[in-house]
């Protein structure tokens, strides 16, 4: 049988599984994300280990953070764009890959496509042909799935970028953006938590009130979404968007600013089940990864 890895590369580590599916896969391997150089090399060492005691990998598919050059036909393929990770930017992931192993197909998407495409296959998207994948953690991911297929086209939807309304006087916080400041990542990711009260996402208290305020900002990507792409359902994962006040006040607020416009979405019983927490949590990335090849 044929041999296939998936790999997420994430802001803050990256998950490596090996096999064909949701029920046939190897147990996950963790590698902190540190500088490109390192954690790259640390990804096909471990491939190189992997495929001593497996054989031959005939796919290596790749779920990344981005913006990443996706273009099969661009000489850099595989490549950093400009990105918010600090020392990533226009770094090669395809080239010392290739040369590693010369005999796989490799891959690449987003790691929210590779999100989407693990719940289209086996989690909460199953049965649907137009969804969207929302993860708010590091940074804020969003895969768009129309028709069956992950949207790509001048670059990728990198909607975690779009400029939202904001009461300066409820949150003055300048953005942690490095390219936009008070765009929607640069207010709800975990570093911009961590920048306003000096704690993790994880450790701030289940009713501290900038929850609500992180949910209303939220709320504002879930109604620009659903009028743009009009998806027929929006996932949410990441430690940050699977917070349970987070996805409330998100869901509150996206109600209050659909304004009963969509007649489907008139109830706010409807926005319970329209956005939902991803089934597959933290192994939706890797296992979508994992189906760009095999």
């Amino acid at each position: 049988m044929s041999k296939f890895v998936g790999i997420e590369l994430g802001g803050t580590k990256v998950n490596i599984i090996t096999g064909t599916g949701l029920n046939d896969h190897s147990e996950m391997i963790r590698i902190q994300t540190r500088d490109p150089r390192s954690t790259w090399q640390e990804v096909i060492d471990t491939l190189r280990s992997l495929q001593v005691h497996q054989g031959e990998f005939a796919g290596i598919g790749i779920a990344s953070f981005g913006p990443i050059n996706l273009s099969v036909r661009d000489p850099n393929y595989g490549t950093f764009l400009k990105t918010p990770k600090p020392g990533w930017s226009h770094f090669n992931l395809f080239a010392p890959l290739k040369a590693a192993f010369p005999q796989a197909q490799i891959v690449f998407d987003t790691d929210v496509n590779g999100g989407a495409l693990g719940e289209y296959l086996w989690g909460g998207a199953q049965g649907l042909e137009n969804f969207a994948y929302v993860t708010v953690g590091t940074g804020v991911g969003v895969g768009v799935i129309s028709n069956g297929k992950p949207v790509h086209g001048l670059l990728h939807p990198e909607a975690g970028h779009i400029l939202i309304k904001r009461e300066l006087s409820a949150d003055p916080y300048i953005g942690h953006c490095p390219f936009h400041g008070d765009c929607l990542e640069g207010l709800i990711c975990g570093p911009a938590i961590l920048a306003r009260t000096g704690k993790a996402g994880e450790d701030l208290a289940y009713d501290d009130p900038l929850w609500g305020i992180l949910g209303g900002y939220l709320a504002q990507l879930f109604y620009s979404l659903a009028l743009i792409a009009s998806p027929q359902r929006i996932l949410v994962g990441g430690g940050v968007g699977l917070n349970e006040p987070v996805i409330k006040a998100a869901r509150d607020e996206f109600h209050r600013l659909m304004g009963g416009y969509i007649e489907a979405l008139s109830e706010r019983s409807a926005y319970d089940s329209f956005v939902r927490p991803a089934h597959l949590r933290e192994k939706a990335g890797v296992l979508g990864a994992l189906s760009l090849v095999g």
